[in-house]
């Protein structure tokens, strides 16, 4: 059974632990600094945490001492000079067919955000950031290099230190920045745990884009998906994904919780399946997390909408399907059903061992140790919760 948790929150790493039959937290590092997320290299043993101080920017830590302490003078991401991105800002205009207008300017790329990181066997470590950039490393994290490949797709526009003044992009934005800028941004790292050199990422907002070739080239994984609120539901691009999970021992079998809906892949994200059960409640939410044994086994802790990001009704309840998404149960036993407010963010939900963790930005962290039948209480005064990985 998995005992210890990683926990990410907006001040600081806490790091949760079976001892003696319960579960104990501690504050492992970081105090009062943002933690987008937090996790341990399988290959390693390292611990890193993606941390946003506000002011000073984004920077990575690594412990190697389970947390005991933290180094932060390591290898830093840093977007390379003449790197740039289009940006799309929304904005009120009463004209337009929507509401909305965009104000479209190309942007040197500057750090905005760690988002989250991954890891492959040989020493590779992956950081997604806003605004969109995919960093790598293949030296277990001594240097970061920013993939080209990705950058440069046309998708995004291509190179665009050569493009024109017509150069278009069809990665649109996310407000997830530290800063509150408007750009996209990389959330979601599956790297293939059979071949090191597939590697899916998702992008808000854009979809899910895979490379087979180690990173040299990039293609879009969007066939199948719909987007219920724009007039071209079924375009290639700009798939407002909220994140995907991988399961790791049937890897075929791919899971995605997305703004439209909750969509499945039994065949290695080449196509999608939306599995959505809106009467049940299961729609709109933002993590999502597979089974590692049984790919047709995954969990997700649904929200009411965009414009009311809360529990359902007030009654906080995790849904789970054993058979691909044909049915889902929920899971309610011990979780607040009166005046639960919380939202859980798409990092702040994994299992492992049968025992599933989520954390909600209202500060509660709640676990179940039968594989959701039942859960308890970790603890309610956390700091906003941003990511619950286990470690």
């Amino acid at each position: 059974m998995s005992s210890t948790l990683l926990v990410g929150t907006r001040k600081g790493t806490f790091i949760v632990e079976r001892v003696d039959g319960a579960w104990k937290a501690r504050l492992a590092g970081h105090a009062g600094t943002g933690v987008n997320f937090v996790a341990r290299d399988p290959y390693t043993g390292k611990l890193w945490a993606l941390l946003g101080h506000g002011h000073w920017g984004a920077k990575l830590s690594v412990s190697t001492d389970d947390g005991a302490t933290w180094a932060d003078n390591v290898a830093q991401i840093k977007y390379p000079e003449g790197a740039r991105y289009i940006a799309q800002d929304m904005f009120e205009d009463s004209t337009a067919e929507y509401g909305v207008g965009w104000k479209v300017s190309t942007k040197p790329a500057t750090l905005a955000k760690l988002w989250v990181i991954g890891f492959g066997p040989g020493g590779r470590v992956y950081v997604g950031t806003i605004p969109g950039g995919l960093f790598e490393s293949r030296d277990g994290g001594a240097s970061f290099e920013l993939n080209r490949g990705l950058w440069d797709h046309e998708s995004r526009g291509g190179d665009l230190a050569q493009a024109g003044p017509d150069a278009q992009t069809k990665w649109f934005g996310t407000p997830a920045s530290e800063g509150g800028d408007f750009a996209p941004g990389i959330h979601s790292i599956a790297v293939h745990p059979r071949d090191p050199d597939r590697v899916m990422v998702a992008v808000s907002t854009a979809g899910v884009i895979e490379t087979t070739d180690g990173g040299r080239t990039w293609r879009s994984r969007n066939r199948g998906m719909a987007m219920d609120h724009t007039p071209e539901a079924e375009a290639e691009w700009g798939h407002d994904t909220h994140f995907i999970d991988q399961c790791a021992d049937q890897p075929e079998h791919v899971w995605q919780q997305n703004h439209a809906g909750v969509f499945y892949s039994s065949d290695g994200a080449t196509s999608w399946t939306k599995v959505s059960v809106p009467e049940q409640g299961v729609h709109f939410g933002f993590p999502v997390t597979a089974d590692a044994m049984d790919g047709r086994t995954a969990w997700l802790v649904p929200a009411r909408g965009d414009n009311q990001r809360t529990a359902i009704d007030g009654g906080l309840f995790v849904a789970r399907t054993t058979d691909g998404g044909q049915s889902w149960t929920q899971l309610r036993a011990g979780l607040p059903q009166g005046q639960a407010w919380d939202i859980v963010y798409r990092h702040a939900l994994a299992n492992q061992g049968g025992v599933v963790a989520f954390g909600s930005t209202t500060g509660n962290l709640y676990l179940s140790e039968d594989r959701g039948d039942t859960w308890i209480t970790v603890g309610n005064n956390f700091p906003p919760i941003y990511s619950v990985r286990f470690g």
